[in-house]
């Protein structure tokens, strides 16, 4: 009798220190992973951050409770943005996305700062032992888009709305040129820099002033959708047609879009947050 008594209460024993052991796993297993965003403008409808902001959702659809994500919206370059991205290592962010060009060395700094941070930079050339950066082929679309482009225009002239001078820009801006001559040897591309991402009026009125110098087919590397609205309001008068960049543009240029160059961040940035759940991430 006391031989049972005292193995049932073994048994016991073990069962609760299974389940304790079991309630606590799964807590430490629901802990999520804590990731920001941080955008260069508002999210809006379209373009560039609204793009980076569906691939945050879908990564928020893939992980579920694994992560929790926050975002901070319209943070100009400099010193601006290493004091949001500084604050956000300090809040206790693992994994902070600096989704803008002029982010790179307030992110290399922030990053000496804080070595249990991950931080990925988006169109960076330079990584630290906790920094990586992404980035994607767009030239290859670009060419293509220039070649629709030439087709598509009876002037041979097209319109090319950007942002800065940085690389990423210039690439794209070459790539379309040559997708242009490939169809039509003689064709120009004129471009307006900004010296902003984001400035839709600019934008709109860089885009009508290269509609007056000539071109009938726009484009953009900026932020809004300001450069396809020029283009729809121009079409009716004048034909100008419009290639779109980062979001499909066909809400702001019905009649005027002729294709357009989308970006689709969901796959990378899933595939980013389950590397450092998983212990798997590093810098490339």
């Amino acid at each position: 009798m006391s031989k049972n008594l005292i193995r049932a209460g073994a048994l016991a024993f073990l069962c609760a220190a299974l389940c304790s052991l079991s309630a606590h796993s799964g807590a430490q297993a629901v802990v999520p992973l804590r990731a920001a965003f941080v955008y260069v403008s508002p999210i809006g409808d379209a373009g560039w951050t609204y793009q980076h902001n569906l691939g945050r959702l879908e990564m928020e659809r893939v992980l579920g409770d694994r992560v929790r994500t926050t975002v901070v919206e319209s943070v100009a370059e400099g010193a601006d943005s290493e004091r949001v991205i500084r604050d956000l290592a300090r809040q206790g962010h693992d994994l902070i996305f600096a989704t803008s060009f002029g982010y790179l060395e307030p992110t290399l700094r922030v990053a000496a700062d804080f070595p249990a941070v991950r931080f990925e930079h988006a169109g960076g050339y330079k990584t630290a032992p906790n920094v990586n950066t992404y980035n994607a082929r767009y030239y290859e679309a670009r060419y293509l888009a220039g070649m629709l482009a030439a087709g598509a225009s009876r002037t041979g002239v097209a319109g090319y709305v950007a942002g800065f001078p940085v690389p990423e820009v210039v690439q794209g801006i070459n790539a379309f040129a040559l997708g242009m001559r490939e169809v039509d040897p003689k064709a120009i591309v004129r471009v307006l820099w900004l010296n902003s991402w984001f400035d839709p009026a600019r934008e709109a009125e860089a885009a009508l002033a290269l509609v007056n110098q000539g071109a009938d087919v726009l484009t953009n590397h900026s932020a809004s959708a300001a450069v396809a609205e020029a283009a729809q309001k121009q079409f009716a008068a004048k034909g100008v047609r419009f290639v779109g960049y980062q979001s499909d543009m066909r809400a702001h240029a019905p009649d005027a879009q002729l294709a357009a160059v989308t970006h689709h961040w969901g796959r990378y940035y899933s595939g980013v947050a389950r590397a450092v759940l998983d212990g798997r991430w590093t810098p490339l």
